[in-house]
């Protein structure tokens, strides 16, 4: 591909002013090869881009800046951009006819989703090589896992991009390792190392972290050094640490009793479980793929015994502590978001609550119809509840015209959580925001709460939110005897 020459003046100015704090975070990177944007969600990281964006183009001597970001958020990017700058953006997409004219264009900004890169590797490498392009990676943790062809290619192309920068809230996805990749297609390993297993060993929140001081001492140890390594080319502020007053974000917790039916199909696959451990001496670890398949039936039952058997028509513990909720939040005149991992709960929410006139969104529903969901949840007065999975709707979006957020259920991902949450804890917001978790007592919904509450906390340590002094005062390791409690229950009733 030969270089392009647009003969049209283009416009660099921005239309919007920048917080200060979103101006020192530009200013400190705009002149690196490569950097970090891992400021909260909620504060603002897509301005920054668009600066540093103006900035590139017209004083690094970069023709082309690429903006690739989930396929969800596409259009996200495009209303922002409209919002900010001048310049009209060429989209990637998987029409390849439309790409052959995005590549051999004078285009100033592409959009293009995460799979456009690896469907359009050949294409892209040859556009690298022809210009002078910069990326700017949003939602980089969908590259943490190195084992995956998406990374894989991403770390190919690498070495190609003049300028390169990543921007996530959570940069820490699940767990401390969950970094590497990130950096490593930054820098080759120049601050985390080039071994990935050699990381993840020293990184890894296991279970047996609970009993062996020595590995705790080590773990705590290699998470804590973690930011500074990558300090020289990382901006991070949090809703704390930044002069933006936000609203209070009060949390929650709901427990429940199991509905007697709901109760006996719970510890009907306990059993089933007991004996395969028994039997198997399974390992039961939130990244063991076999042993979270038979957690998940433990879950679903928690939340909802009609995801395993449709002939259940009890009105289960949680249903109806749900139901008590949104009415107190409607007569309250206020919106919700209600998340759920699983699709069947969002349609069977969005069916039984119609008084609500609720919206919905997951996978299952085109990019068209979930844009059309978040437009009238944002606009129509009369719609009150939005249900949906965190996977959907978990980035990108700006709901604060609801300040109540219900956890109906909870999967074991920590991004899952705190990206959902912060869909209404953000710039704009004006009203305290609440987060509700519905827990099933003495159910898998207890271990998830103190998992996902050990994860958070490596997490800051990870991300220098807390010092490794302050991170030794709350850490928890003791998921790993709940889940062993849990699992050697004997039924009651």
């Amino acid at each position: 591909m030969s270089p392009i020459i647009s003969r049209v003046e283009t416009d660099f100015s921005s239309n919007t002013k920048a917080f200060p704090y979103q101006a020192e975070a530009y200013l400190t990177i705009r002149d690196l090869d490569y950097s970090a944007i891992f400021h909260e969600q909620g504060l603002g990281k897509t301005k920054i881009a668009i600066d540093l964006m103006l900035y590139w183009l017209q004083k690094r001597n970069i023709d082309t800046v690429l903006i690739v970001t989930k396929k969800q958020l596409v259009q996200n990017w495009v209303n922002e951009l409209a919002v900010h700058v001048n310049i009209k953006p060429r989209i990637l997409n998987n029409d390849r006819c439309n790409n052959f004219y995005v590549f051999n264009s004078p285009a100033k900004i592409i959009l293009a989703n995460f799979e456009v890169l690896s469907t359009e590797k050949e294409r892209m490498r040859l556009f690298l090589k022809s210009r002078n392009v910069a990326i700017i990676v949003d939602e980089s943790t969908k590259i943490k896992n190195p084992q995956s062809q998406l990374t894989k290619d991403f770390f190919e192309l690498s070495n190609l991009f003049k300028i390169k920068t990543i921007m996530t809230g959570t940069p820490i996805a699940n767990r401390p390792y969950d970094i590497w990749a990130q950096i490593f297609f930054l820098d080759h390993g120049k601050s985390l190392g080039e071994d990935f297993e050699s990381f993840k060993q020293q990184t890894d929140l296991s279970n047996k972290l609970n009993e062996n001081q020595e590995s705790r001492s080590r773990f705590e140890e290699a998470v804590g050094k973690i930011f500074n390594q990558i300090k020289p080319f990382t901006v991070r502020e949090t809703k704390k640490s930044c002069a933006i007053v936000l609203p209070r974000k009060i949390y929650e917790s709901v427990y429940v009793e199991f509905e007697p039916n709901q109760y006996r199909m719970y510890h009907k696959v306990i059993k089933e479980l007991q004996i395969e451990i028994q039997q198997e001496g399974i390992r039961i670890l939130d990244d063991d793929t076999i042993a979270l398949k038979r957690l998940l039936r433990l879950l679903q039952i928690a939340s909802n015994p009609r995801l395993i058997d449709e002939k259940y028509v009890s009105s289960s513990g949680k249903e109806r502590e749900l139901d008590r909720l949104l009415e107190e939040i409607a007569l309250a005149n206020e919106k919700c978001i209600v998340w759920s991992s699983f699709i069947d709960n969002i349609d069977w929410f969005y069916k039984k609550y119609q008084r609500y006139n609720p919206c919905r969104i997951h996978g299952s529903l085109s990019i068209d119809s979930r844009n059309m969901a978040v437009e009238k949840f944002k606009k129509d007065p009369t719609s009150k509840v939005l249900f949906a999975t965190p996977q959907a709707a978990k980035e990108g979006l700006t709901l604060t015209v609801a300040n109540n957020v219900i956890f109906y259920d909870r999967g074991f991902n920590l991004d899952d959580y705190l990206q959902a949450q912060d869909r209404i804890h953000r710039i704009s917001q004006q009203k305290e925001c609440y987060i509700y978790n519905l827990i099933m007592r003495r159910s898998v919904d207890e271990w998830i709460d103190k998992l996902i509450d050990s994860k958070q906390q490596a997490a800051l340590l990870a991300q220098g939110d807390i010092t490794i002094a302050e991170y030794q005062k709350v850490a928890d390791y003791s998921y790993a005897k709940i889940i062993k409690s849990i699992l050697e229950e004997k039924e009651e009733y």
